[in-house]
C-alpha cells in the first residue's frame, strides 16, 4: 500500500474581487502602556495585503497594492487554514474601507 500524500499548498490567489489580508495581532496594551487582561482585547480590524485578485489589480478605480495596510469590516472575512496561527483571511473588495498610506497628497499650486 502507499502512503497517502499530504497535500502542500505553495500560496493562495483570491478569485473576483477579493484580497487575502493577514490580520495583525489584536493589541493588548492600551496607548497609554495599560496592559489589558486577555477578555479585554481591543479588536483589531486591520491587516496587510499578501495577495489581490487579477480582477482587483486591472481595475485602475481599485486603489490597493499587495502590502497595502488596510482598515476592513471582519463580517465577510473567511479565514483560510493554511498557517498554524490562522491570520490570513480572504476579503471581499467592498469590506475593505480605507487604506492606510504614507506619502501625502499635496495639492499642486500654479506657478506664476
Amino acid at each position: 500500500m502507499s502512503k497517502p500524500r499530504s497535500k502542500t499548498f505553495e500560496y493562495v490567489e483570491p478569485i473576483g474581487a477579493r484580497v487575502l489580508v493577514r490580520k495583525d495581532e489584536p493589541k493588548r496594551t492600551t496607548k497609554g502602556g495599560i496592559a489589558l487582561p486577555e477578555q479585554s482585547e481591543i479588536p483589531t480590524i486591520t491587516g496587510r495585503i499578501v495577495a489581490i485578485s487579477a480582477a482587483v489589480e486591472n481595475d485602475a478605480d481599485m486603489p490597493l497594492r499587495q502590502y497595502d495596510k488596510i482598515l476592513f469590516h471582519p463580517k465577510n472575512a473567511i479565514p483560510v487554514d493554511f498557517e498554524q496561527d490562522n491570520q490570513l483571511f480572504v476579503i471581499p473588495v467592498e469590506d475593505v474601507v480605507a487604506v492606510f498610506r504614507r506619502e501625502s497628497k499635496t495639492e499642486e499650486t500654479p506657478s506664476e
